[in-house]
């Protein structure tokens, strides 16, 4: 007779691109973003909580490298055969609100000002650190056109850094303007004013490589400027297939800024002040390679006022034949002026054509938070933290419900990698404390335990009764330890009879060991005999 074969067991591991979150990451997690959530509240911003399913042409194609519907972001067809009807989950926050807002407009007010949290979805490749669920925590203003409403995003992106532990010195916001990259676009020939649509694809490319120089360094997005790029694994990525010379003009814009922008930061206390027409001549020189000023030491860093004016007046020079370009240097002039009149000044936001934004719908100002310590690689090598926010104008998103012109700006926190800058800075504080564990000594006697643990809860105290097997006292006590309990009461008979429990205090570290008995346990100088109706405010004081 054949023999059955056994049910196939599924194997108990987490989907490729995803994590499992526990305790304590979930506490500090949460931790943060109250913090976060303390600082949008008291810059006027509503909280928001929308569906994290939406339709697919609601989210549009805005992922990188988008060809069908559904790639970049889980998806699936609910129609009928002959009729799609594509869902996915939502891929940002800011797609959902564009939808919301053209939704409940008439209800909203305008300016209509919301900040969101929640995790999102993206189906793309997993790599080290990076997942295919995670977190995001935005703040948006839907409904005004003033850069004001972009001065002040930026403001209170550097109050949030502020508030969750990142001190002043340690982060850089850096601002761009997606029409000035328009302007160096079509001074470099790959956008004609009157066919926006001509070279589309091929600026899409431009901007994603750009956005990738941190990663890629210049020879990888040169490679993406021209004929493409193939990665380790052998993946071969389109390139915008450039010219040489057109690939030159973007590669020394990119470069001037980076160059000036470190060389401001490295040298801040070194350097006498310089002109505003010093730093402008320093910038036209880093784009040709010679640096002069920079080889003399002939400037100050110090003076990042003048830099922020100075890389301002050098760029409406570059992009003085391209009308969009010069509309979008002059919104840089402004949003500069309105931080620094309100003491944000260039030792936090700095003005930086390096930043491109990678998603397709941003129009206008584009800002990036980079954090500017260092932290050591899996090898102890070290290497800086980078950006973990970013955001920026996007007019044409909500237009697409309308079909009239919404002006929109916003900004997003990788909620993930900004918990992982605080935990490698040590600035998350001790590991969340565990309940207070009441051992079970009787067990004819658990209503009397479960009454010790209801008592300390209406107290506001965080305790709960071993559930396991209490045969092994021993069990228990490794239970309290891995749990990271403060502290364990015991009551037995005789404390019962007395009114009394025994409190043993884990913070002191006390260690048991394995097959500890009772007696040797209460021997502990740690254990305090403490009367019933004393024992909240006694763990109180113990917990602090």
């Amino acid at each position: 007779m054949a023999r059955k074969d056994k049910p196939r067991r599924p194997q108990a591991q987490t989907p490729k691109g995803f994590r499992d979150y526990f305790g304590a990451e979930v506490t500090e997690r949460k931790a943060m973003l109250d913090a976060i959530a303390e600082v949008y509240h008291r810059y006027g911003f509503d909280a928001l909580e929308s569906s994290a399913v939406e339709t697919v042409e609601a989210l549009g194609k805005f992922l990188p490298d988008v060809d069908r519907p559904n790639e970049g972001v889980f998806a699936w067809d609910e129609g009928e055969p002959g009729k799609p009807d594509w869902l996915a989950l939502r891929y940002d926050l800011t797609a959902p609100l564009a939808r919301v807002y053209a939704q409940h407009r008439n209800d909203l007010p305008a300016p209509y000002r919301r900040y969101a949290m929640g995790p999102v979805w993206r189906n793309e490749k997993p790599g080290p650190g990076r997942f295919r669920q995670f977190y995001q925590c935005d703040a948006d203003t839907v409904g005004t056109a003033s850069v004001a409403a972009d001065a002040e995003i930026c403001a209170m992106l550097c109050d949030t850094l502020e508030a969750v532990g990142i001190a002043r010195g340690e982060y850089v916001v850096r601002v761009n303007n997606r029409k000035v990259l328009n302007g160096v676009m079509e001074v470099a020939g790959i956008l004609d004013p009157s066919d926006p649509e001509k070279f589309a694809k091929e600026r899409g490319i431009v901007l994603r490589a750009i956005d990738k120089l941190d990663r890629l360094g210049v020879e990888g997005v040169r490679a993406l400027l021209g004929e493409g790029r193939r990665d380790e694994s052998g993946d071969i990525t389109e390139g915008a297939g450039l010219s040489a010379a057109q690939t030159d003009k973007i590669i020394s814009f990119v470069l001037a800024s980076e160059s000036v922008h470190q060389e401001l930061h490295e040298r801040a206390e070194e350097i006498e002040p310089f002109s505003q027409r010093g730093a402008q001549t320093l910038i036209a020189a880093s784009m040709s390679g010679s640096d002069p000023f920079i080889r003399s030491g002939n400037f100050l860093s110090a003076a990042r006022g003048p830099y922020n004016r100075a890389i301002i007046a050098f760029l409406g020079e570059l992009v003085e034949s391209s009308s969009e370009g010069k509309v979008g240097v002059q919104e840089l002039r402004d949003i500069a002026a309105l931080l620094e009149a309100q003491g944000y000044g260039p030792d936090r936001i700095v003005i930086d054509p390096s930043v491109v934004r990678g998603l397709g719908y941003y129009t206008g100002p584009v800002f990036e938070a980079e954090l500017t310590f260092e932290i050591p690689d899996e090898k102890g090598r070290p290497q800086r933290f980078g950006s973990v926010a970013g955001g920026g104008r996007y007019d044409d998103l909500v237009t697409r419900f309308t079909g009239q012109s919404v002006p929109a700006t916003g900004v997003s926190i990788g909620v993930d990698r900004l918990l992982a800058a605080l935990r490698a800075k040590g600035r998350l504080g001790d590991t969340a404390t565990g309940p207070v564990i009441v051992t079970v000594m009787d067990r004819d006697r658990m209503s009397d335990y479960q009454t010790i643990c209801a008592d300390l809860r209406r107290a506001g105290i965080r305790a709960e009764v071993y559930l396991g097997n209490p045969r092994n006292f021993g069990n228990q006590l490794k239970y309290a330890d891995r749990r990271g309990s403060p502290a364990a009461v015991i009551q037995g008979s005789d404390e019962a009879a007395r009114g009394v429990v025994q409190v043993k205090d884990l913070i002191l570290g006390a260690k048991l060991a394995q097959d500890a008995t009772v007696e040797e346990w209460k021997e502990n100088p740690s254990q305090t005999e403490v009367r019933i109706e004393d024992l909240p405010a006694f763990l109180r004081n113990l917990i602090g």
